[in-house]
């Protein structure tokens, strides 16, 4: 039994795929392949079974020893992560996580300040969904990342950062563009882009205006879009109105003739930005200069938070 092996089992038990599996572990698919059997025949036990149709289902035993591969994997990496903090916490690869709504707002401040705090850093970064995010730093794929309220996940800590409000993108000709606040509730007389399936940012939307997904609400339930700048531009086509996070707004591309942003009345819709590593992540100076940097960053619209604002770390404000 190799780490190797035990990659590739846990790759595969995640894609469902092998092929997938071969390429999120960078390897070839017969590579990986022989290397799965060749555990299987040490074991003497079947793990996957295989259809024609490259469907893949993980026997009862194979359950087991995958999750068993995972704690191995996560276990390697503490050590991995041990013998950093021996040499120096603020230096080497860090690796950050941010989900998608997040990401691309924060981290043109975050990696200039992280630079000149942590200047031997090698910041290596992904943007997905919540839950791959999650899967990975349990993993010990990522160090930490920056996710919004509610996240209550076994074996995380978290600290809340920032409070986000939401804000109202109409186009330049909409019956809106007198009215200097919208009311929540207004949301539900419209036709409102949201993001896809699986994006926390739209369950939040939905949370704070749940009228706007009524079965009398057809189009809105059919407008949805895979990132925040592509339904900024479906709302410069007039195509219908959107809600966005205020940092969205920092370095946004839109045609301002077109687009116009109005704030809601209060209370404010927001969310909770927030920052999780493991509970025995080593690295502790690591994360405090990562949330120290975060803390520092000038992000217009945020508010910081308070008692009043954030009750308790992972759970919702």
């Amino acid at each position: 039994m190799t780490l190797t092996e035990f990659r590739y089992i846990v790759a595969v038990a995640q894609k469902k795929h092998f092929g997938h599996a071969a390429q999120a572990c960078f390897v070839s698919q017969p590579t990986l392949s022989i290397a799965i059997k060749k555990l299987e025949q040490e074991l003497d036990v079947k793990l996957f079974e295989r259809s024609s149709k490259n469907e893949i289902r993980i026997t009862d035993i194979g359950q087991q020893i995958v999750r068993q591969a995972q704690k191995v994997l996560q276990e390697t990496q503490v050590i991995n992560e041990i013998s950093q903090q021996g040499k120096d916490p603020l230096s080497g690869i860090f690796k950050l996580g941010a989900i998608y709504t997040i990401g691309p707002y924060l981290l043109p401040e975050l990696i200039p300040g992280l630079s000149k705090n942590a200047p031997r850093f090698k910041l290596i970064i992904e943007e997905s969904f919540t839950a791959n995010l999650s899967r990975s730093l349990k993993q010990g794929d990522l160090d930490a990342i920056i996710i919004s309220y509610p996240f209550d996940e076994p074996g995380i800590e978290t600290i809340p950062l920032y409070e986000e409000p939401f804000v109202v993108a109409i186009h330049a000709q909409h019956e809106w563009i007198n009215k200097q606040q919208i009311q929540v509730d207004e949301l539900a007389g419209q036709d409102l882009m949201l993001l896809g399936a699986g994006h926390c940012f739209r369950d939040q939307v939905i949370q704070a205006c749940p009228k706007c997904m009524s079965e009398s609400n057809e189009l809105t339930r059919k407008l949805e879009g895979s990132s925040l700048e592509t339904i900024r531009h479906m709302v410069a086509a007039g195509t219908g109105i959107t809600v966005l996070p205020c940092t969205s707004m920092l370095y946004s591309q839109h045609n301002q003739d077109l687009i116009h942003i109005r704030n809601f009345a209060k209370p404010l819709p927001s969310r909770t930005v927030a920052l999780a590593w493991r509970k025995h992540y080593p690295r502790r100076e690591a994360i405090q200069i990562v949330i120290d940097t975060i803390l520092q960053c000038r992000l217009t619209g945020t508010l910081p938070i308070t008692s009043t604002t954030h009750t308790h770390p992972g759970k919702p404000a």
